[in-house]
């Protein structure tokens, strides 16, 4: 995720990065602007057509239906790039109370309070990597009990690890460590991480539908290159320049919504899980 100042235009206006949409396009922009050229050539210097009467009629009329399909899809995407920052805005505080309560029912240096502090913090790290498509084993922080074999035999990296930290609290409750008052409270933290994690995965696992997605772009496509044909009677070589723009804006629209549909990777304008992750796992710290 990239941190920047919203109200710095001029900066944005000429900044370009690898993640950009003009950059993206740009292949395709220039082919486009090629492929009117071509038709404003046959158009002006062989051919000679007379121009009709309101050419760009039919072109309006979809480019607005077009525009309401995109603003659709937009909000879709954000909605579910907003979700997602939500969720994780809840294991933040999530992870704080469960911490402060830790804190506050257990002994003083009892030695629960630092496996139960590695357990949360190696948990929302997993969530990270299992969200992105593999939990890397290797870059947990082990304990005497809960060891590298105590993981490798499991797919789902993260119920082990919550299953961890249930045992843990039974533990604590069975040798009358916390009471059932106790027991409850924390109970709840710990279902609310479960409950997370199956909210991400069901941003992650669930794509927008196959075919809404294609028709838009065949829309697009469809759209943008039968535009030169009426655009040249009407505005000539001006058509070139036009034609590229209408394709930025409508292709660009469609690929920014393709970016944030999926917040969980590691492109620019995903969430910043990693600087999440290491945040939960400094406030952990201090609290423990």
């Amino acid at each position: 995720m990239i941190d920047y100042n919203p109200k710095n235009w001029w900066k944005f206006i000429f900044y370009f990065h690898k993640a950009d949409t003009f950059r993206k396009l740009m292949p395709a922009m220039l082919g486009l602007a090629a492929y009117t050229a071509v038709f404003a050539y046959i158009e002006n210097n062989i051919l000679h057509y007379v121009p009709i009467k309101n050419p760009l009629t039919v072109h309006s009329l979809v480019g607005f239906v077009l525009s309401l399909l995109l603003v659709f899809r937009t909000n879709t995407a954000y909605d579910r790039w907003w979700e997602g920052r939500r969720l994780w805005g809840s294991f933040v505080n999530n992870s704080r109370n469960f911490a402060l309560k830790l804190a506050t029912f257990l002994p003083e240096n009892h030695p629960a309070k630092e496996t139960l502090k590695i357990l949360i913090g190696n948990y929302v790290h997993a969530v990270k990597d299992h969200l992105r498509g593999k939990v890397h084993i290797e870059n947990l922080v082990f304990t005497e009990v809960y060891d590298q074999d105590y993981y490798k035999t499991f797919k789902h990296i993260p119920n082990r690890i919550c299953q961890a930290i249930y045992t843990e609290i039974h533990q604590l409750h069975k040798s009358g460590i916390i009471n059932a008052e106790q027991l409850i409270v924390l109970n709840n933290e710990i279902s609310s991480f479960t409950d997370n994690l199956g909210a991400c995965e069901r941003i992650k696992n669930t794509p927008i539908p196959v075919s809404y997605n294609i028709f838009i772009k065949k829309i697009i496509f469809i759209y943008v290159f039968t535009m030169p044909i009426t655009a040249v009677l009407e505005y000539k070589f001006w058509s070139i320049p036009i034609v590229t723009l209408v394709f930025y804006a409508f292709a660009g629209i469609e690929i920014m919504a393709e970016e944030i549909e999926e917040p969980f990777g590691t492109d620019a304008n995903d969430l910043g899980l990693d600087t999440i992750v290491k945040n939960i796992k400094g406030n952990l710290a201090e609290i423990l």
